[in-house]
């Protein structure tokens, strides 16, 4: 079976309302490809593997978190930009990205998908920081150390843990990727511990001051759940075929 370029499009619009975002670059359709689509591919970065392997899948269109343009970036085709873009137009495959409307969706969106394979049951409505992207879920750990294990063990990578080790933790903040500056916004939120990508100087001394756990656990990591999630819903809600590629990075 197969759908449209443009039944795609809405559908990917319908679900995650890119207009209700400010976002740092332009979500939905970002290279147009061929107008009949059979084969959808997902993944989490538009990078020169995935779209080769896209290419090497038979895909006609790719959705992606992290898209190919962002605000502020050097315009010009060159180098990196021009050995995508010219791969994705070879080959007549549409992109789409969606940033923040990936973050944010409370079922299929990264935040949600994450804490389902962690097993964090999400608190309903309860939300903190910029745009509402923060989420509140609870599971019950022994302690910092403890959950910080279940983490590393289910994302099968290594967690860094800046905590009390032995205090335990019941409530927990989400926001993937590099939403390191969330932390404040979680803290006030009253969670007990605060589950991300990444981590920069401050945060540890947060920490530290504030008695709250902070997990940085990877930005690529704590974002391979959403794409396929939304993905798998509209392909199958289309009738269109889908395939997650995974491409591993260790950011």
């Amino acid at each position: 079976m197969s759908t449209t370029r443009d039944a795609l499009a809405h559908a990917f619009d319908a679900l995650l309302q890119p207009a209700a975002f400010k976002d740092y670059g332009p979500n939905g359709l970002q290279v147009e490809g061929r107008g009949e689509v059979r084969r959808l591919v997902s993944g989490v970065t538009a990078s020169r593997a995935l779209i080769d392997a896209a290419i090497e899948a038979g895909a006609d269109a790719i959705v992606v978190h992290h898209g190919l343009f962002w605000r502020g970036q050097d315009g010009r085709v060159t180098g990196w930009m021009k050995q995508r873009l010219s791969r994705l137009l070879a080959h007549d495959i549409s992109l789409f990205a969606y940033h923040l409307p990936l973050d944010a969706h409370p079922a299929l969106g990264n935040n949600a998908q994450l804490a389902r394979v962690l097993g964090i049951a999400l608190e309903d409505g309860v939300r903190f920081g910029d745009q509402s992207l923060g989420f509140v879920g609870r599971r019950e750990a022994a302690s910092a150390r403890a959950l910080a294990d279940h983490v590393q063990a289910t994302l099968g990578r290594a967690v860094t843990l800046v905590a009390e080790p032995d205090r335990p933790v019941r409530r927990i903040g989400l926001c993937t990727g590099g939403a390191q500056g969330y932390f404040e916004a979680a803290i006030a939120a009253g969670v007990d511990a605060f589950i991300t990508g990444e981590i920069s100087e401050p945060q540890a001394h947060y920490a530290r001051e504030c008695g709250v756990a902070y997990l940085a656990c990877g930005h690529h990591a704590t974002e391979r759940y959403g794409a396929p999630a939304v993905a798998m819903q509209v392909a199958s809600e289309l009738g269109i075929e889908h395939r997650f590629i995974d491409i591993p990075n260790p950011a």
